[in-house]
């Protein structure tokens, strides 16, 4: 499951615009709780209870570090309530607007996924893919 990234830098493309649930987290708290709060605040769900299988870290053009785990699970992305984020638009123009973190969120095949991902969270396809076999 992967989550479209939201706002008007995002609205129009889709290759390198789908990413996993994500986001910050102070040095003292844990990346398995961050992830699960996280989760929790761009979706707008609890996240699934199961067995987490660690899919490690990349790093991203940013330099932005991102550790995943998977869980397997049955969610419905109608399901989802987004969180929001506010940022000036258009740019110096002094109004504010409010954007989804993630506009859509979608179920998505592994060969499907690597086409629209983020270019770094590939790599956490084919750990997927590797631990599967």
């Amino acid at each position: 499951m992967l989550g479209h990234m939201g706002g008007p830098f995002f609205a129009k493309r889709d290759a390198g615009a789908w990413t996993v649930p994500k986001g910050e987290y102070e040095p003292d708290e844990p990346a398995w709780d961050a992830a699960r709060r996280e989760f929790q605040e761009e979706l707008g769900l609890a996240p699934p209870d199961g067995e987490a299988v660690p899919l490690g870290e990349v790093k991203q053009a940013g330099g932005k570090i991102v550790t995943v785990w998977a869980v397997e699970a049955d969610l419905d992305p109608a399901t989802v309530v987004p969180g929001t984020f506010v940022m000036e638009w258009p740019p110096r123009s002094g109004r504010t607007q409010e954007f989804p973190e993630l506009d859509r969120v979608e179920w998505l095949g592994v060969e499907r996924a690597r086409e629209v991902i983020v270019k770094a969270q590939a790599a956490f396809l084919d750990r997927l893919a590797e631990h599967s076999a």
